[in-house]
């Protein structure tokens, strides 16, 4: 089953979410609303062979209010995400095959 943390106000993820119901059924995970877990997230970020820093939202407001930096520790910007999921970027699609980031929304095909 294909899943995808969308937010719907986000253009790049209803692009993506586009692209990934093309290919059949998604699960819609809101993650705004249905906010991922710590685990959660420390397995998208394996799935995406990715630091913490490359998964989130720098320039959000919540991100400089936390007093978070770029070189702040994986663990202290999962434990940040999962209270602020805001600072998540978006959209993320998991596969089967594996997971992607949505930017550019293309770049979800390899793994659909």
């Amino acid at each position: 089953m294909t899943v995808i943390w969308h937010n719907p106000r986000c253009s790049k993820s209803r692009s993506t979410l586009a692209i990934v119901e093309d290919h059949g059924p998604v699960d819609i995970r809101k993650y705004l609303e249905d906010v991922p877990s710590e685990a959660d997230i420390r397995g998208v970020l394996a799935q995406l062979g990715i630091p913490a820093i490359q998964l989130m939202r720098t320039g959000e407001a919540e991100f400089k209010e936390l007093g978070l930096s770029k070189a702040d520790s994986d663990d202290v910007l999962i434990a940040a995400m999962a209270k602020a999921p805001k600072l998540i970027e978006r959209p993320v699609v998991i596969t089967d095959k594996g997971a992607r980031l949505g930017r550019p929304p293309e770049s979800v095909k390899e793994i659909l």
